[in-house]
């Protein structure tokens, strides 16, 4: 991004939509949920002595083998699901059990390694069929140990290749700028993503929100539990222009990937946006270190999306940027949305709308040369993070219209993400409100939101 905090937007994107419902499960963004506590359970009890959970409970298996869950899942088309279970297994001892769907064994030894704690939770996937209609899905302990807690399985759709509701999630930034309810803003526009920033250093390889504020416990993890309550989601933004960066503070790749991997861990996430700017894009070994990072974080998380969002040029990415894409290829990341934040040029010709087509063009290109990838492919990996209204430089206004040139662009070429900065921003100014909570502009309260969440993948 640029050089505000206002600007310090950035990356995240593409999922799978979830097309399986029912009306035993919870449907959300991401999938139809289903509570352990609600299954039907042998050798397993519910309990609630950790933290963390969803619901209102957890199974805790028996310490023997052959305990299990079994959900009845409801699907609205026979076809490939995937299948996502939510545990936690405060031992340094896999815990693996076997997955059958109705009565066939689709994996007889799925891993469920330690999380570090009781009370950390994480996810791991399987793709599976399923068919139309009613469907079991038994999760059963293989050795003496037992199954790990289980606070809930997911079940999406596997046949879907857009982004999905992912693809427009806008920025929100709960520290400062007035921010608006996320739930407020989900009931007027229909948006169900959003993207949270920025989650920073606190000195040493240690996330918190801000640098400053605990990831659980606080009133950021109660917002992201109510967008969640309201069949919503979130991608989390690590990074910005400001403030201590853990590409920076965290020594190693692997050091940094288990800086994101507690990030993941503390809220479940399915995807995750690194923002990489400033001193920590400019830096080469910082750059490779990111880059390595995150694939060890696709290594350990199957299905989890990732995002590297960097500023541009009006053509498209800079040197340092066309560096960074090419050092994911090298080292074989398969991230899911290369991201570019199209303002604060200093310069451009045409309408902000011409000037970010141009730039996703040349970013289009850049992904392409990499990656080898067809055009059609190298779209489907590249994405936008805009700003709303009045940017950071002086004479350059993001208007509606370019919003909808940019929404045009990204319906045409199934981009990976169509995100802004920012919901904060997203309303007209009142006398004495901060630029960093209105747009700037003549505007009713979310146009922009309005034009984004329009885009579906």
């Amino acid at each position: 991004m640029k050089k505000s905090l206002i600007s310090s937007l950035m990356v995240a994107t593409l999922a799978p939509a979830a097309v399986l419902l029912t009306p035993a499960g919870t449907a959300s963004a991401a999938g139809t949920r289903y509570e352990a506590e609600n299954a039907t359970l042998s050798q397993a009890a519910v309990a609630s002595n950790h933290l963390g959970y969803s619901g209102t409970g957890f199974v805790d298996y028996t310490n023997i083998s052959g305990g299990y869950v079994q959900w009845a899942v409801n699907a609205a088309t026979a076809g490939s699901a995937t299948l996502t279970f939510r545990y936690a297994n405060g031992t340094t001892t896999d815990r693996p059990m076997s997955v059958s769907v109705n009565g066939t064994v689709v994996s007889a030894s799925k891993s469920f390694p330690g999380t570090g704690s009781w009370d950390t939770w994480v996810s791991t996937s399987i793709t599976v069929p399923l068919n139309a209609g009613a469907n079991t899905v038994r999760a059963t302990a293989t050795t003496a140990n037992g199954g790990p807690n289980t606070d809930y399985l997911e079940v999406s759709s596997g046949t879907s290749t857009g982004p999905g509701a992912m693809a427009a999630a806008p920025y929100e930034y709960l520290g400062w700028g007035s921010p608006q309810k996320p739930t407020d803003v989900m009931a007027a526009t229909g948006v169900k993503w959003f993207t949270l920033a920025f989650i920073l250093s606190d000195g040493t390889c240690n996330p918190k929100w801000d640098g400053s504020r605990a990831l659980t416990g606080g009133s950021d993890e109660a917002a992201i539990k109510s967008i969640r309550a309201a069949g919503g989601d979130i991608v989390i933004s690590v990074g910005g222009w400001s403030g201590n960066k853990l590409g920076e503070k965290c020594t190693s790749a692997s050091a940094l990937a288990g800086a994101y991997q507690k990030v993941i861990n503390a809220y479940g996430l399915k995807a995750l946006d690194i923002d990489i700017e400033d001193t920590e894009f400019s830096n080469a070994t910082v750059r490779q270190r990111v880059v390595d990072a995150l694939k060890i974080v696709k290594t350990n998380n199957p299905g989890i999306v990732t995002y590297v969002t960097m500023g541009t040029t009006p053509t498209g990415p800079d040197a340092t940027g066309k560096d960074l894409i090419n050092r994911g290829a090298a080292a074989g990341l398969a991230n899911d949305g290369w991201i570019i934040m199209p303002f604060d040029f200093g310069g451009h010709s045409g309408t902000m709308g011409q000037a970010t087509v141009s730039a996703m063009e040349g970013l289009k290109a850049a992904v392409k040369s990499a990656y080898g990838y067809s055009d059609d492919a190298a779209y489907r990996h590249i994405g936008v993070s805009s700003m709303n209204g009045i940017t950071d430089e002086p004479g350059e206004t993001v208007t509606t219209g370019d919003f909808n040139t940019i929404l045009g662009y990204a319906k045409q070429h199934h981009i990976a993400r169509f995100a802004f900065w920012s919901v904060n921003r997203d309303r007209p100014c009142g006398s004495g409100t901060d630029a960093d909570a209105c747009s700037g502009i003549a505007q009713n309260a979310y146009d922009f939101t309005k034009i984004v969440v329009q885009y579906q993948g």
